[in-house]
């Protein structure tokens, strides 16, 4: 009976101290909680309320007289021939510039794990440089660049080519965006990249060439297979900041030449603009359905076999 007694009062001591360290951890939280509701969650609630209305800038006196429209607003978000416009120049962006910033980070994380020996901190620091410069500065300076007369058209006249105006042809100006974001982000997924190589045993790699393996079935074999886990997490992260794509042809084209560099993002900025609020609401999360969609299929054909 004592025992009994005994084991009670522990339990009841044991469930009032972890009472008290929730309340202790939500204390804690609390600043953050309140901060996330009123700025993220708040807005976010109210924004997807306002896809099934017709909330425009006329009624923002009013935002409570809008009428309910159900799913019109992403029925017309996809009749919208600019819309289908936007959604065909981001995924370009993402087909083309997802696998082009993933190749070149991996290209440079495997250089920085075994081919560079001397000064591979700096090689560090200088690859990923881009990555905390502004997205603007970034942009203004790689204008520039890609200008009729600037630097790239200069060197390839150097040769004898006569290179495009880059941003101002609706051909080239897409693809020179392209270029421009794999060269900004490849630091961010050559960083991942080179710890998940550094993450491998090296005494699989001997036991591989001791076998006779080379150093390409080693990294097709080997090295990819291990790095799945890796990988998965670097194309979410950049599937979900490319799909979001807007500042670079905010600041380098402004959608042009022709819409041909105009993003969901940029749409639905555009449409914020004209003060068709519910009608950009639905855009928005038309795209995050893209944003999830596309991450399920990502999870799906690179997680590991043994999921």
């Amino acid at each position: 009976m004592t025992t009994t007694t005994e084991g009670r009062r522990r339990r009841s001591v044991g469930a009032v101290h972890r009472r008290r360290q929730a309340v202790v951890a939500w204390l804690f939280a609390l600043p953050f909680v309140a901060v996330f509701s009123v700025f993220m969650l708040g807005p976010l609630l109210a924004s997807f309320g306002m896809s099934f209305s017709d909330l425009t800038i006329r009624d923002i006196k009013t935002p409570f007289a809008v009428n309910f429209v159900g799913l019109d607003n992403f029925a017309q978000v996809f009749q919208d021939e600019l819309f289908r416009k936007a959604l065909v120049n981001t995924f370009f962006f993402v087909v083309v510039g997802i696998p082009l910033t993933m190749a070149l980070g991996l290209a440079l994380a495997v250089a920085l794990n075994s081919g560079i020996e001397k000064f591979r901190s700096v090689f560090r620091v200088g690859f990923y440089t881009p990555v905390v410069t502004s997205i603007v500065a970034v942009a203004v300076v790689w204008r520039f660049i890609l200008q009729d007369s600037g630097l790239v058209n200069t060197v390839l006249g150097w040769v004898g080519i006569n290179g495009p105006d880059w941003l101002n042809d609706s051909t080239w100006a897409m693809p020179s965006i392209i270029v421009m974001a794999a060269w900004r982000n490849m630091g961010t997924l050559m960083i991942i990249f080179l710890a998940g190589l550094q993450a491998i045993p090296r005494d699989v790699y001997e036991a591989a060439e001791v076998d006779g393996a080379g150093s390409w079935r080693r990294f097709r074999s080997m090295t990819v297979p291990l790095m799945r886990p890796t990988l998965l997490l670097g194309a979410v992260l950049l599937s979900v900041g490319f799909l979001q794509v807007f500042e670079e042809p905010f600041v380098m084209t402004k959608g042009g030449p022709v819409n041909s560099t105009l993003t969901i993002s940029y749409y639905v900025y555009n449409q914020f603009g004209y003060g068709n609020y519910a009608f950009a609401s639905a855009a928005a999360y038309v795209l995050f359905a893209l944003i999830a969609a596309l991450a399920a299929v990502q999870f799906r054909l690179l997680r590991s076999k043994e999921d």
